[in-house]
């Protein structure tokens, strides 16, 4: 299986990294060609272009090669904190230029019309890992969890993925050793699910 990782977290040695270093371990012990994408590292660039905004497809050529791995993956992994319920900017600017229209998505009569999606990611299963520094039940109750809803229905289900997996790992600021292990192991565990889950589709 083709198994693409992108990890997005302004600071190069967060545990952030260490989670996708975990999931591409675990998949590669697995036999799946893994490629992870640090986008720090990468220095993508987040900022959508007025033509894209507009539905016309990208000129960016690392953009591109995003677009063509991401649609050609079985598997896909994305690890990011939480910044105010949402990805943040660097990860929010991968996601809009690279889950782009007539490339991740499309619609019956070519233009969106409020119609239902028509996904176009062959991705059978996706792993999301997000880390925060709020309690996770105070992040359920109060805030409702919103990363849930942008990345299993805004996002990877919207562009055809069947199997969406995520967990919310905190509070990562103040969290032991014992409870990054843990994090980690659960994570290895999720990434092993989510093989099995495409295996099956």
């Amino acid at each position: 299986m083709r198994a693409m990782i992108v990890v997005g977290h302004p600071a190069p040695a967060s545990f952030n990294h260490a989670l996708a270093n975990q999931i591409k371990a675990t998949w590669s012990a697995l036999g799946c060609d893994v490629t992870l994408h640090d986008l720090l590292e990468e220095r993508f660039n987040p900022l959508l272009t007025a033509e894209e905004a507009r539905g016309q497809p990208t000129q960016d050529p690392q953009v591109q090669a995003h677009i063509a791995e991401l649609r050609d993956s079985d598997l896909l992994a994305v690890v990011h904190p939480n910044c105010w319920g949402m990805p943040p900017a660097l990860m929010k600017g991968w996601i809009d230029r690279v889950f782009a229209p007539n490339a991740a998505y499309t619609f019956a009569k070519g233009d969106d019309q409020g119609d239902a999606p028509i996904g176009l990611l062959r991705t059978r299963a996706a792993l999301v890992i997000n880390t925060g520094n709020t309690p996770v039940a105070r992040e359920r109750a109060v805030f409702g969890d919103p990363l849930e809803r942008i990345w299993g229905e805004g996002i990877l289900r919207y562009c055809g993925v069947k199997h969406v997996m995520r967990s919310l790992f905190g509070v990562v600021a103040t969290s032991s050793d014992a409870e990054r292990q843990h994090w980690l192991a659960d994570t290895a565990a999720q990434a092993a699910r989510a093989v099995e889950l495409a295996a099956q589709s």
